[in-house]
């Protein structure tokens, strides 16, 4: 089993920025891939990044640029830096984590822009 703690989220005014963190704990051995998600009100869940175990990475389009995701060395953590924030970016921000072809998830962060 793996568990997913985030912290970070709350309300930023337009063109700030927040970092995110996730703190996986459990049988942490074979985690593939760590990343975030974002369920936004109405919508579906969506992949904002991911960062794989040889720290390769990938954006959604929305985001590129502006977030950046990252890893600690002991690979237990993950970070998601926000700068430049849009109203649009207002969401519960999911960490997720597959290890062994199990997909993990935490609890949501909320995230909100707003002036």
């Amino acid at each position: 089993q793996v568990q997913l703690v985030e912290s970070g989220g709350g309300l930023v005014q337009p063109g700030g920025s927040l970092r995110l963190s996730c703190a996986a704990s459990g049988t942490i051995f074979s985690i593939n891939v760590m990343g975030w998600y974002r369920r936004a009100p109405g919508k579906q869940r969506d992949l904002v990044a991911v960062i794989g175990r040889d720290g390769s990475t990938n954006y959604s389009d929305s985001v590129k640029g502006r977030f950046t995701i990252s890893r600690d060395n002991a690979k237990t953590t993950v970070y998601l830096q926000m700068n430049s924030l849009k109203p649009e970016d207002t969401a519960v921000y999911y960490c997720h984590a597959v290890k062994l072809g199990l997909n993990y998830w935490g609890q949501g962060t909320q995230v909100t822009v707003s002036s």
